[in-house]
């Protein structure tokens, strides 16, 4: 069974198509085969990133809760507390 494939008419900047064009001659393939690979790449990778940048960083301080809230917990204990100094 061969692998099928299909003739289209795609619209591409100029500017992209030069680029393609020149990467696809420093790696020696046809330009069809680099469209192809970049295609699937485009395919297979992982759209969080571009669908969504604001979750790049989302969730990287999560190991930080317990101390932040440990934290907190002395700060409210020393405020709270009222100094002999302070007393009428």
């Amino acid at each position: 069974m061969g692998i099928l494939s299909v003739k289209t008419t795609l619209e591409i900047p100029d500017d992209v198509f030069q680029k393609a064009k020149v990467k696809a001659a420093e790696l020696r393939i046809p330009l069809r085969q680099f469209i192809t690979e970049a295609v699937e790449l485009k395919l297979t990778a992982d759209p969080t990133p571009a669908a969504k940048p604001w979750m790049k960083g989302f969730g990287k301080l999560r190991h930080l809760h317990r101390e932040t809230e440990r934290i907190n917990g002395i700060i409210e204990e020393e405020f709270g507390q009222i100094e002999p100094e302070d007393r009428l």
